[in-house]
């Protein structure tokens, strides 16, 4: 009997009233009556009682026909339409608890509805056993101890979903819910069950009714594997959203709840904004855990009946509606199950209440030992029903297994099943997956770290001319060694020129640990390096430019006051003052550079650039890093030592000019050192800053840097040692000054003697001249003056 309507409902009262013959018939002969009061809703959020109750029925009919389950009683049913409406349950709960007969158990169905009725069943001694409740909240024992369910609760997708995260190796998730009570409990216990498996959940969303914003924030995070808790209604909201925010194919998985309609998400919905196709191309792929309500076996249970001989009765029962049109076709077989669990559980408690002089017809709302008998049977309950083994959890829910499905192609296809209570997973090896590698996408962006390395081409290729340069300036070294007693090269002061070639050497050495990086040596070693380079350059600075400010400053303290000009020319230059100049800049380094190694030591420092997606269809995203030599305090550091050698490259260049035009033999290159010291200074004034902004393109800073020593270097070399080669060579000087030496016995640094011979040579010459004139001259006045000439 069916009431649809409140007026239905009382009209029904009124006749139970007066006529309880048509409501509730004889019972048959020798049989008494025990009755169900039941709440199907027919109507409303879910109308599930439209298959629920013809499912229940046609076990009750099944059952009263059996003589061996409860030969000496009947069960009627005595159901109302809740509408899935918990004020609605209200009034009918009222009604089924004040009318006459006495109900001996309450069958609701939607969790609302239950969760009114098992809370208020525990006052009358009522047992509850709900076909249709999935909510968490009701596995409370302490708020329902007299409930049970063979609709097994929502939380039972929880274990399936771990194991699914285990098995494609996900350890970060996402979930996004609407905010109802059954949604927030399932998701509290999946955090539960996620945290003991080691599974972050890093995003949570969730929204009442307009999904957009809680979308766009799983966009925004990242999140890639993702866990929908949400009507039906709600689900093509979200998609909706997740098809305009491309939160689909190969990078995502969606996990949905798999009650929903075959064709859920092309039904033509008012409240959303997107077409069929655009829905159809966003749910492609996703996975939906569902509890097996229908057994996939062929056995037959306890009814006697297999689910499939289960299912062609119900159809005709419903007398040819659409499956898809009728409410709670799926949980049917759990409806049917339920009275037969109760049916068998009230068998059971016939002996031993007989044993205790009582019988089930002796139940009223006052006997707890009844209901205390029939709780026991109830959780003990293990049979084979249409919907799989029927058992019950100290919780009172049903144990079940879970289906997991992939919807492949716009059609949902079986890849498993898992039974959590025996932690087995059942896989057909089915799953599909979106992508060229055909496997399950990754639970976040897998960022791969990769270290930028100096190029080899360009590290060889300037090794190459720094090996070059180191060579040129052993020659140079060679040939100012080995021409140490040639006048004019010791008019060169040689020693210092020496100290030039070692400081160009050592600053070409600096070349190779400059491009040496990660790929040639571990981090241990790296520090070792970044020493290497800074002692090597710093120490062939203070040599090479060294030795050269040195010469450029004694030329400028002696040869550019006008007034002391004449008497310092006279003075000889004593060799000791310029090793100590050089001495001092070298000294001012090495202390510097000491301090700086005990103080604060370099170390390796990763400089992190912005994430790259590569070129390759993977879903990964590569990290740059480059390998840096720095310390706690470096830019202080450099600032000391890019300023003093700053300001000695500058006051360089000033006394490079201002001697430009002095001539002196007491250092006959002077001109040459000039030259060199524009060119490094400017050469080092420019490389310096630029290679700091470029420290993070490894390959262009190493290319200035390098270049700017290996020319500084050859320019250098070049300058000083090769018009002295050439000289010495095309005139052959070594061999006159030599000969000229053994003959006089004198020394070959005597300016003076060299003046005096010098002078001679021109007299000679002009006393040709002289004569060659005189010659061809008439005689007179001007032969007067001839010995006056001589003289002079």
């Amino acid at each position: 009997m069916l009431l649809s309507s409140r007026g239905a409902r009382t009209r029904l009262l009124r006749a139970a009233l007066t006529l309880p013959l048509l409501l509730w018939p004889l019972p048959s002969a020798g049989k008494k009556k025990l009755y169900i009061g039941a709440l199907f809703p027919m109507s409303g959020g879910w109308p599930g009682g439209q298959a629920c109750l013809p499912s229940a029925q046609m076990a009750l009919d099944l059952v009263n026909n059996r003589t061996d389950i409860l030969p000496d009683y009947e069960l009627e049913l005595i159901y109302y339409d809740s509408m899935c409406d918990p004020g609605e349950a209200t009034k009918l709960l009222y009604d089924l608890l004040y009318t006459e007969p006495i109900k001996i158990v309450l069958m609701p169905g939607c969790s609302s509805v239950s969760t009114l009725v098992a809370e208020a069943a525990r006052m009358w001694n009522l047992i509850v056993l709900s076909y249709g409740s999935s909510s968490p909240a009701l596995s409370n024992r302490q708020r329902f101890p007299t409930f049970f369910r063979t609709h097994p609760s929502a939380t039972l997708h929880n274990p399936t979903r771990v194991k699914l995260f285990q098995k494609w190796g996900w350890t970060r998730i996402a979930t996004i819910q609407q905010t109802t009570e059954v949604f927030t409990s399932t998701l509290d216990d999946l955090e539960q069950r996620v945290k003991e498996a080691d599974i972050e959940i890093s995003v949570r969303q969730s929204f009442l009714t307009d999904p957009a914003v809680a979308v766009k924030n799983l966009k925004r995070q990242d999140a890639r594997i993702i866990v929908g808790l949400f009507y039906e209604t709600e689900a093509r909201k979200v998609f909706c959203e997740v098809f305009k925010e491309k939160l689909y194919g190969k990078k995502y998985v969606w996990f949905l709840i798999g009650w929903y309609a075959d064709n859920w998400y092309k039904i033509k919905d008012p409240a959303i904004n997107c077409t069929v196709e655009n829905m159809t191309e966003a749910v492609e792929g996703h996975v939906t855990t569902e509890i097996v309500m229908l057994n996939p076996e062929t056995v037959r249970g306890v009814s006697n009946l297999t689910s499939q001989e289960f299912l062609g009765a119900l159809m005709s029962r419903l007398g040819g509606k659409n499956p898809e049109e009728t409410g709670g076709f799926q949980e049917a077989p759990l409806a049917y199950d339920a009275v037969w669990a109760l049916a068998l559980a009230l068998n059971k408690t016939v002996a031993p209440l007989k044993a205790r002089g009582r019988r089930l017809e002796d139940f009223n709302y006052n006997n707890h030992d009844i209901t205390s008998e029939i709780y026991r049977a109830l959780n003990t309950s293990l049979f084979e029903g249409v919907s799989g083994q029927v058992v019950f959890d100290a919780q009172g829910s049903r144990m079940a297994m879970t289906l997991i499905e992939q919807l492949q192609g716009g059609s949902y296809r079986k890849i498993g099943y898992y039974d959590s209570s025996q932690n087995h997973l059942t896989w057909y090896d089915k799953d599909v997956w979106i992508g060229k590698f055909m496997s399950p996408p990754a639970d976040r962006t897998i960022v791969t770290d990769e270290y930028r390395y100096l190029s080899q081409k360009l590290f060889a290729s300037v090794s190459v001319f720094a090996g070059l340069g180191i060579l040129l300036g052993i020659v140079c070294l060679t040939f100012n060694i080995y021409n140490g007693n040639v006048r004019y090269i010791q008019n060169s002061q040689p020693y210092l020129n020496n100290m030039t070639a070692v400081g160009c050497m050592m600053a070409l050495a600096a070349v190779f640990p400059l491009g040496i990086d990660g790929h040639h040596v571990q981090k241990p070693q790296f520090p070792v390096v970044c020493q290497f380079r800074l002692w090597l350059l710093g120490l062939g600075f203070s040599l090479a430019y060294g030795s050269m400010f040195t010469k450029i400053w004694w030329v400028h303290t002696l040869f550019t006051k006008k007034d002391e000009k004449k008497e310092r020319k006279k003075q000889p230059l004593e060799p000791w003052k310029l090793y100590a100049t050089v001495g001092v800049l070298l000294a001012i380094d090495f202390l510097s550079l000491m301090i700086w190694q005990i103080v604060d030591p370099l170390y390796i420092t990763i400089e992190v650039f912005t994430k790259e997606a590569p070129k390759e269809d993977l879903d990964v995203l590569i990290q740059p890093l480059l390998e840096h030599c720095s310390s706690e305090k470096m830019n202080t550091w450099l600032g000391v030592v890019y300023g003093y050698k700053g300001l000695l490259l500058l006051l360089g260049i000033f006394l490079a000019y201002e001697t430009k035009s002095v001539s002196t033999e007491k250092i006959n290159d002077h001109r040459a050192v000039g030259m060199a010291i524009y060119n490094v200074a400017v050469l080092c004034l420019i490389t310096a800053p630029v290679t700091m902004i470029l420290s993070s393109q490894q390959d262009a800073s190493f290319a200035f840097a390098s270049l700017a020593i290996v020319f500084s270097a050859y320019i250098t070399l070049v300058v000083l040692f090769v018009p002295k080669m050439r000289r010495l060579i095309t005139r052959g000087e070594w061999q006159s000054e030599q000969q000229d030496t053994l003959k006089t016995g004198s020394s070959t640094n005597n300016n003076d003697e060299e003046k005096s011979r010098q002078l001679e040579r021109e007299n000679r010459e002009l006393q040709k001249i002289i004569q060659e004139k005189l010659h061809h001259s008439k005689p007179g006045p001007v032969g007067a003056l001839n010995p006056v000439l001589l003289e002079l």
